[in-house]
């Protein structure tokens, strides 16, 4: 076995007892699909997970991506293209692809657990690997004669990047340069350069399509004027796939990272030297909203990834404090002469663990309810539920910014605060995968939408653009639930008082964000709080789905025996844990919040 440590018990009771997924399965569009076979699909991914994937873990950070600057290609260490082939030859790629190209439907909560899998042992496989998901949005908005291309990509394993970050523009992708210049051939000929694009060069696959964001000529100005292209690396006859010329697109720098380092990220160019030659999605002008198909994915696989890697490095640090004996009982420290003991015994080490466990498995809890909620919304459109559909459509929406979030933010810090610190100084070594864990899960919070932006697009969009629907849908269902008393009734009456906290927060900066309209600096008091807000809706959902699964191990607890009895004794602890050390963060937070008088941002720069 490699560096993965997999928990499949709790993704089962994850999706099994506290989300109830069994409900739907054998129905609708996952008609074809039991808990047998899910089980099936999951043990065999944590298996492939934990061996075939995780074997070249290390490697592929030692040894990196190889670039040659003359050539403008990057090589990948052999280890780590045999993990990747053993991920695609063992075609996990089918529950990606559209149905029609030969993809399997499973329900998104079964998708997303198998993500958890792969994303922990050896995340850039799944990033590379994730090419079936972007032929989905040329199958879904592509014209007939695009939908060839898709085809394409799934049956001859073509790479595939999303290419909006320019140099100078940053986050802000509306200020993007790149132009796109219509031919007579109805192609498009495209220039300018792109940076910070993950799997933008590799020899993993014979061709990469690009999907570019580009203004046309005549496009007007921010992001409403850019258009989605398709650009290949190399051209290609449509209805063979044979590959033609070298198009004019090219990796002309591999960036030298932190971490992740078996994932290309790249500087790109385009038309420097010959035409790069592209395709207009859908024969429409409609960019921002068709990327948006891609970015939105992207999103759910970084706070999964961010998450895996959390659970993987508390397991990796619960079994290290297991086994690594040093220091006598504190009861008897003074005792020079009493027996040494195993870390796990020290109270500070155990407030570690526990915080480690308590936020990994209720951030498993919050990433596998949203894929449910994903999982509904499939089911919703398959029978024409409008009014359903829009309630669930605004609820993933407000979720997915929580998810990458609050989900990268939260695990990376964990990972170096706690499950490194476990270690010790030989967390800080190359011994254990935990140091690697820390560089690999940083790049989380920056990309895709820093933890900022993430705030910011929290509130203004999923909150006030909209009219606080889809937060109010959720805050009730939680409210609902923490006013049920029983099982935990203290840590629901807890969960309660935060909730109305956090409701307090919301309309204070919803109050400053009113005032704006007649005193602009007002929107300051919002823009120094959207971080605040969404770490706090995070602890907040983490803490009802923990209470949630609580209570269920309570039902279960006076029958279960053995590992089972321990697993559930674990849950009602973890619950009791979090609301009481987590929670009471939230009426600090409200204070703050309440007091902020945003003087911050009067203050001359020299001052900083």
């Amino acid at each position: 076995m490699g560096h993965y440590i997999a928990n499949l018990r709790d993704i089962e009771f994850c999706l099994f007892d506290l989300l109830e997924r069994e409900s739907v399965l054998g129905k609708s569009i996952y008609s074809e699909l039991d808990r047998e076979t899910v089980m099936g699909m999951l043990e065999e991914i944590k298996r492939l997970a934990e061996n075939d994937l995780a074997a070249s873990f290390v490697d592929g950070d030692r040894e990196g991506v190889k670039f040659n600057p003359a050539t403008g290609e990057a090589t990948l260490p052999a280890s780590f293209v045999k993990s990747y082939r053993a991920y695609i030859d063992n075609e996990w790629w089918r529950i990606d692809a559209p149905v029609g190209l030969g993809g399997t439907v499973i329900p998104a909560s079964v998708r997303w657990a198998i993500a958890e899998m792969v994303l922990g042992a050896n995340p850039a496989i799944h990033i590379y690997g994730s090419s079936a998901s972007f032929a989905q949005v040329i199958w879904q908005l592509g014209t007939e004669e695009q939908k060839k291309i898709a085809k394409l990509i799934v049956d001859r394993d073509w790479g595939t990047t999303m290419m909006l970050t320019e140099p100078d523009a940053g986050s802000d992708v509306g200020a993007g340069r790149s132009k796109a210049v219509q031919q007579s051939d109805g192609t498009w000929h495209l220039t300018g350069t792109k940076r910070f694009i993950t799997s933008g060069e590799s020899n993993l696959n014979e061709n990469i399509l690009h999907y570019v964001l580009a203004r046309r000529e005549g496009g007007g100005p921010g992001t409403k004027g850019l258009s989605l292209f398709l650009v290949p690396k190399y051209h290609f006859n449509w209805e063979t796939g044979e590959l033609g010329k070298r198009n004019g697109i090219y990796a002309t720098k591999v960036e030298h990272k932190m971490g992740l380092n078996a994932s290309s990220t790249c500087e790109m160019n385009m038309g420097e030297n010959e035409p790069a030659v592209g395709y207009l999605l859908g024969e429409v002008h409609d960019g921002i909203r068709q990327m948006f198909k891609i970015i939105e994915f992207a999103r759910m696989m970084v706070g999964t990834k961010a998450i895996s890697t959390l659970s993987t490095g508390y397991q990796n640090a619960l079994s290290y404090a297991k086994v690594r004996v040093q220091g006598g009982d504190m009861k008897v420290m003074n005792d020079k002469a009493s027996p040494r003991v195993t870390i796990i015994h020290h109270p500070d080490v155990r407030r570690s663990l526990m915080t480690q466990k308590s936020y990994a498995e209720g951030m498993r809890a919050l990433v596998l309810y949203t894929a449910s909620i994903q999982d509904e919304i499939a089911l919703a459109a398959a029978a024409g539920d409008a009014d359903r559909l829009e309630d669930l459509k605004a609820l993933n929406d407000l979720l997915l910014p929580v998810v990458k979030g609050f989900g990268s933010e939260r695990s990376w810090t964990l990972l170096g605060t706690e499950s490194l610190q476990t270690f010790g100084g030989s967390g800080f070594t190359q011994d254990w995968p935990l140091e690697q864990y820390v560089r690999d899960a940083k790049i989380d919070t920056l990309y895709e939408g820093t933890t900022a932006i993430q705030g910011l697009d929290f509130f203004f969009r999923k909150i006030v653009k909209d009219g606080g629907r889809a937060i109010g849908l959720l805050g009730k269902e939680i409210q609902t639930f923490a006013e049920s008393g029983g099982v935990l009734s203290d840590e629901k009456a807890q969960l309660l008082k935060s909730l109305g906290d956090l409701n307090a927060i919301v309309a204070t900066l919803v109050g400053h964000a009113m005032a704006s309209q007649e005193k602009s600096e007002e929107i300051y008091k919002v823009g120094l709080n959207t971080t605040r807000l969404l770490m706090a809706v995070g602890d907040i959902i983490c803490a009802w789905l923990l209470i949630r699964q609580g209570v269920i191990a309570e039902s279960k607890l006076a029958t279960a025996s053995g590992k089972d009895k321990d697993f559930y004794t674990g849950k009602i602890a973890a619950a009791k844990f979090f609301i009481s050390t987590v929670l009471p963060r939230i009426t600090a937070d409200r204070k703050i919040i309440e007091a902020g008088d945003g003087e911050i941002m009067n203050l001359s720069e020299s001052a900083f």
